[in-house]
């Protein structure tokens, strides 16, 4: 239940005579209502009322939907209060701000509109919006103050209390009579004619003081409940990024003292490569790396983990095999990266035919990892599931040793990555990513074997984050629309 569900509890509590105890010293609502009378009776013999104005439509017993306390009474507006439109103002009467020349607040369809020369009412009145999508809220005027024709006055007897009045309204939801047009609108004859409870004039005061106690406390909690409901939308996220943290950090499984360290596994992608470059398959710049200063290591990692860079252990760097679209097997698999959702879901899928493609494009394999260099703070990252062709600003790259791709999309989508790439991207409007900045990336590689089980450990947590995401989600619906 959120703030304004709790508001609106306390209220139907208050209009229903639950929400403070009645006593039975109170004088009862009949003799107010009865008092009530007398006073409009005389006002119609003074001539500041029509003798209408004390006609009333009995009410049915099916127009009372719930018991009430028997020192209460039901009534229609009609017999306790009296309503009345404003005045039309011109708009260039108005001031935005108080000042000497124009001192009284205007009253329109929701609210104070500005501030006027001139007054046509004063006094302690509900006012009730009776124009727009707003109408039938209510507010309170104290003092002297204009009304315009949007904001209908309610004059009340008997000495009514007006906080309770203002209560009550509020709770009648008054909005659900609007006329269903473009620009809805309320009659303040069908207004009156609505039903209200009365209490005993002693029992309002006591409503009013309680709600006037509940109220702050409704508000701190409203604003802890909103601050909860803002901490359960961020956690998903959160927690999908403290997984990735924690798997690029050696906390995520635990190690295995038998597993063969990673650097190992470096001296056999090295191996790899020199026999690459004796094949003419890359070139001997390939092989050059720079050393990794203890600056550029952010954080601790296992003794089998080692600090390497990107282009030491793939080949992110490697000329691109360049395909024209037209020239394209129409039903090869085409991609675009509006096609690729943020944090790296795949979205859709289209053929070179489907998407009639042109220009220049670049083919990857199955197996090849996708990275975004253009706007890389979306982290569109994937591995391929089969071959085709993409736009040249997704960059293709494959990882030597074996080394587990999905690995290397779990470093890549990781905090310590997001953050540094996003600094050093350059390009205001467009920003992206240069070759250099990603083959330089410092990035922490565990042994093979557990690269493998950070990756199943993954697997295995994040549907259940999606689960928990999507179960959070339904319960915010349900509150909201309860």
């Amino acid at each position: 239940m959120n703030g304004k569900q709790l508001k609106n509890s306390i209220l139907q509590l208050a209009i229903q005579g639950k929400l403070v105890p009645q006593n039975a010293d109170d004088e009862p609502a009949s003799v107010l209502l009865d008092r009530i009378r007398a006073e409009k009776e005389q006002l119609v013999k003074q001539g500041k009322l029509k003798k209408k104005d004390l006609v009333t439509t009995p009410i049915s017993d099916e127009e009372k939907p719930f018991e009430i306390p028997e020192s209460w009474e039901w009534c229609r507006l009609g017999e306790i209060f009296s309503m009345q439109a404003g005045k039309t103002i011109k708009a260039d009467e108005l001031s935005l701000d108080s000042n000497l020349t124009h001192p009284y607040p205007c009253f329109g369809g929701n609210g104070i509109r500005g501030y006027i020369a001139k007054k046509n009412q004063q006094g302690n009145h509900c006012i009730i919006g009776r124009q727009g999508a707003l109408c039938g809220n209510v507010k309170i005027a104290t003092g002297d103050f204009y009304a315009t024709e949007h904001a209908v006055v309610v004059d009340h007897y008997g000495g009514l209390n007006v906080k309770w009045a203002y209560f009550f309204l509020i709770a009648s939801n008054l909005n659900q009579y609007a006329t269903a047009t473009a620009q809805p609108g309320l009659a303040v004859s069908n207004i009156l004619e609505t039903t209200i409870l009365l209490p005993p004039l002693a029992e309002q005061h006591r409503i009013v003081s309680k709600i006037e106690e509940l109220m702050p406390l409704v508000d701190e909690y409203d604003k802890a409940q909103r601050e909860l409901d803002e901490l359960n939308a961020k956690l998903p996220e959160a927690l999908k990024k403290s997984i990735l943290q924690e798997a690029i950090m050696g906390k995520l499984v635990p190690q295995n003292p038998d597993d063969e360290p990673a650097s190992v596994l470096l001296e056999r992608i090295r191996a790899e490569k020199e026999q690459l470059v004796k094949q003419g398959k890359l070139k001997k710049k390939d092989l050059v790396t720079t050393p990794i200063s203890d600056e550029e290591k952010p954080f601790e990692i296992p003794e089998s983990w080692e600090w390497c860079r990107l282009g030491e252990v793939s080949s992110y760097a490697s000329t691109k095999k360049k395909i024209n679209a037209a020239n394209a097997d129409k039903d090869l698999w085409e991609l675009d990266l509006e096609d690729i959702e943020k944090g790296g879901r795949l979205i859709q899928m289209k053929t070179v035919g489907e998407r009639k493609a042109i220009g220049d494009k670049t083919f990857f394999s199955k197996g090849n990892i996708l990275y975004s260099k253009l706007r890389p703070y979306l982290l569109k990252i994937l591995v391929a599931h089969q071959n085709g062709i993409c736009t040249p600003e997704i960059v293709p790259f494959n990882c030597y040793g074996s080394i587990n791709h999905q690995y290397i999309v779990t470093m890549l989508k990781s905090t310590y990555v997001d953050d540094y790439i996003n600094s050093v991207t350059f390009g205001i409007k467009m920003p992206r990513v240069g070759t250099d900045t990603m083959t330089n990336l410092v990035l922490p590689l565990p042994p093979l074997a557990e690269q493998h089980r950070i990756v199943s450990k993954i697997e295995e947590l994040m549907p259940l984050v999606e689960e928990y995401d999507k179960a959070q989600r339904k319960l915010d619906s349900v509150t909201t629309d309860s």
